[in-house]
């Protein structure tokens, strides 16, 4: 047996505050990083759980304090909150008042009528496995992760308010709710005593539907945003600009994209957008995490990684120069706008 040293315990970085932009979460009283870390991807049972816990332990001493989660989040299921509850336990159990700690119920968690969508019978129960998984006794946000037509919103919006007065959470957010429903769900939580804290819409440089309505409605309701997908996995990257790799979600088909999107089109766009980066002494992916971050509805732009360098990559844009009018006409040129 080949004896090995035991990793040495982590301390994290005195000045980890520093760097970091923190914004207001719409008209409550929490402030959310400007860069976030979501473990949709590369934290389930199936990665590489060193990388992981590097992942999450040096986006924390870069000032990140918001680990977003989901019940489904993997794969397998459940086994991104398994393992951030072992990186909790084993490092940042200190930590746990600097943290700012979501997960979400909607999608299918488990076979059966009660597995999914939003009654409350699924939505607590979902809650409970999931502070289970990660030996909590309560997270920070508790989402309804998707807007079920078939239940009564007054329903999940309470299951929503339940969780937050009974201590299992301490705010409650909606994610890929449409914006009617987004309003409806306010007022429905301002009702119950619970405000609606935040909306988790899909947003990018091609993916800009929150722009119609979402975002006015969020403004007028008083209701962050912290905005996912902004690569649109990996698209507003160089990953795609010289064919698909072996190794890419579009090749793996995992997560939402496919093969089919990567279209002659978007990756000449691409091209386009990357000389806008080039003269602004950016990255590709640089650009894009800036273009989320000049709408000031948005509080938070929600990043994945497969590596430490990624996450120090999309915290060094926020020292980077904002972009200008004169640039943001040039993107919205390229883009067809």
């Amino acid at each position: 047996m080949i004896y090995r040293d035991p990793a040495p315990p982590y301390r994290p970085e005195a000045d980890r505050y520093g760097g970091m932009a923190y914004v207001r979460c719409g008209r409550s009283g929490l402030k959310l990083p400007a860069v976030s870390l979501g473990l949709w991807h590369n934290f389930g049972s199936v990665d590489r759980y060193e990388n992981a816990r590097a992942m999450a332990l040096r986006a924390f001493d870069l000032g990140i304090t918001h680990f977003d989660l989901a019940n489904n989040y993997g794969p397998e299921k459940g086994s991104a909150e398994e393992t951030f509850g072992r990186i909790l336990a084993e490092d940042l159990a200190g930590y746990r008042d600097e943290l700012v700690i979501s997960t979400k119920a909607g999608y299918g968690m488990w076979p059966g009528p009660y597995g999914e969508w939003g009654s409350r019978k699924y939505m607590l129960s979902s809650l409970d496995q999931s502070l289970t998984r990660m030996g909590l006794d309560y997270v920070d946000v508790f989402y309804s992760h998707r807007f079920d037509p078939e239940t009564p919103l007054a329903e999940t919006m309470g299951a929503l308010a339940h969780a937050v007065r009974s201590g299992k959470a301490l705010y409650a957010g909606v994610s890929n709710y449409p914006p009617e429903a987004t309003r409806e769900a306010a007022a429905l939580l301002r009702e119950l005593g619970t405000p609606l804290l935040i909306h988790q819409p899909k947003y990018s440089m091609l993916e800009r539907a929150p722009e119609a309505e979402l975002f006015g409605v969020l403004e007028d309701e008083g209701v962050g945003a912290i905005v996912f997908s902004p690569l649109a996995q990996g698209l507003l990257t160089d990953k795609y600009l010289d064919g698909i790799p072996d190794d890419s979600r579009a090749a793996k088909a995992t997560g939402f994209l496919r093969e089919d999107q990567v279209t002659d089109d978007v990756v000449e766009t691409v091209r386009q957008l990357r000389e806008v980066a080039r003269t602004r002494g950016q990255s590709m992916a640089q650009l894009a995490l800036a273009w989320t971050r000049r709408r000031p509805e948005v509080t938070s732009t929600l990043i994945g990684a497969s590596r430490v360098e990624q996450i120090e990559e999309a915290v060094e844009m926020l020292s980077q120069a904002p972009l200008a009018d004169g640039e943001i006409t040039e993107i919205e040129t390229i883009l067809g706008r």
